[in-house]
């Protein structure tokens, strides 16, 4: 997400850099850089104007003229404005006053409302929350057992729609079922639109007077751009909406709607959508998506990520096989299911500070189909082949290539490789796990 935006704006950073001292001339070029760079990620122009005007009513003043890293200063404002234009912070979803609290999801047809309705169940599940999920798109072929089957995927209840209801029955009767089964967050469905259709929005106008829902989030598709802040503008006025989604972050390059949609509704971004998997979707955090813009990581979403998908018990226990030399396959293999529960490996080292800096990272795209090719050999080998590889001979490379539908070629890079990790980690081991705390997993 963001990489057109971010390569642009750490040469225009380094180019300030380069000049030691910086002149008010040097300012002006650098913000000018930073305006058409903004523009060509289709941010909107009263915002980028707007933006601009900020940063160098702060930029061109002693503080930074005489300071002794002042491109480190303009970078410090830059960052600081971004904060403020993604949302200044957190805001949270508001599920105080009545019980069940209601969730409205409300947006454009193929914006994904359906999944995200599902994956914020799933969020909110995780948080302790009691979520109830209501299909009340009448409209759309297979949107109810969409939903439906979204819910049994996470084992969590669905109303059950029939589209011989109208979308305000089912919104009203769901509450109520919701209430009787001691549910405490009721997530509603609407139907899509292609495009702003006046009988459509009257009937979100209606379902929002029966139910007057605590939340009425909008999901809107962030590769759409500068549409999905027109399109956000046009459901405030109808609907006076409380927050948006953007969904599809992760395929935004240019970042336009993300930059945008806050200024111009003055609504927040509440969650991001990262990803085509149900738990693929965080909580928006305006300071750590600037610095991922600004190519300094994301430290704080990797930790909770890692706090949320990793084994406890297993990190302790991989800790100890690690001291005492015994490291099998078996254990290669569940670490690796550990760090695909975690999203990619290309969000993973996005959040790294640095990383996305780093040459021969720039162009990295890892496969993941790789990971499920080294999971499909583990799987073929018998437990005592992954508890010591140094018995498995050509014969049984045959065998486990068979078996997991590769090759021997294949079988013998893994081989090889885990090879080269069990010396590595064995010359670690005098110096790194010296340094652990007492009980503290190696992460």
């Amino acid at each position: 997400m963001f990489d057109s935006l971010s390569e642009r704006l750490n040469l225009i950073f380094k180019r300030l850099k380069g000049h030691g001292k910086l002149s008010e001339e040097n300012i002006q070029e650098g913000l000018r850089e930073v305006r058409l760079a903004l523009l060509e990620a289709d941010v909107n122009f009263r915002v980028v104007k707007d933006f601009i005007s900020r940063i160098k009513e702060r930029a061109v003043g002693q503080d930074v003229m005489e300071s002794l890293t002042p491109a480190q200063q303009v970078i410090k404002i830059v960052r600081d404005e971004l904060v403020s234009l993604l949302g200044g912070h957190n805001q949270g979803l508001n599920l105080a006053g009545r019980q069940p609290a209601v969730i409205l999801l409300v947006g454009l047809q193929g914006s994904g409302k359906t999944t995200t309705a599902a994956k914020l169940a799933r969020w909110l599940r995780a948080k302790g929350r009691r979520p109830y999920l209501v299909p009340a798109d009448v409209y759309r072929p297979a949107a109810i057992e969409q939903l439906k089957a979204l819910g049994a995927q996470l084992k969590i209840d669905v109303y059950p729609s029939n589209a011989s209801q109208s979308p305000v029955e089912i919104a009203r009767q769901a509450v109520l079922m919701a209430d009787a089964a001691h549910k405490d967050t009721v997530l509603i469905d609407t139907a899509g639109r292609l495009h702003i259709d006046e009988a459509l929005m009257q009937e979100l106008r209606d379902i929002k007077n029966v139910l007057s829902p605590q939340e009425i989030l909008l999901v809107a598709d962030a590769m759409t751009g500068q549409d999905a802040v027109n399109m956000a503008k046009k459901f405030d006025e109808t609907l006076s909406i409380t927050g948006v989604i953007l969904t599809k972050l992760e395929g935004d390059a240019r970042g336009g709607a993300a930059l945008s949609i806050q200024a111009v509704t003055g609504k927040p971004i509440k969650f991001v959508g990262v990803g085509e998997k149900l738990d693929a979707i965080e909580p928006f955090h305006p300071d750590r998506m600037a610095n991922r813009i600004l190519g300094m990581g994301d430290v704080l979403t990797l930790i909770e990520k890692a706090r949320e998908t990793i084994d406890q018990k297993k990190a302790f226990e991989f800790q100890s096989k690690l001291k005492k030399d015994t490291f099998t396959l078996e254990d290669f293999r569940e670490q690796l299911r550990q760090v695909k529960k975690m999203g990619s490996i290309e969000q993973i080292i996005s959040m790294i500070p640095g990383l996305n800096k780093i040459k021969q990272l720039k162009n990295f795209a890892p496969d993941e189909k790789e990971l499920v090719r080294i999971e499909a050999i583990i799987d073929s080998m018998t437990p005592k082949e992954r508890r010591d590889y140094t018995i498995i001979n050509a014969s049984r490379r045959r065998r486990i290539a068979a078996g997991s539908g590769t090759t021997v070629q294949d079988v013998n890079a893994l081989l090889k490789n885990y090879a080269e990790m069990q010396k590595m980690l064995k010359k670690m081991k005098r110096t790194r796990f010296r340094g652990f705390s007492k009980g503290a997993p190696p992460f």
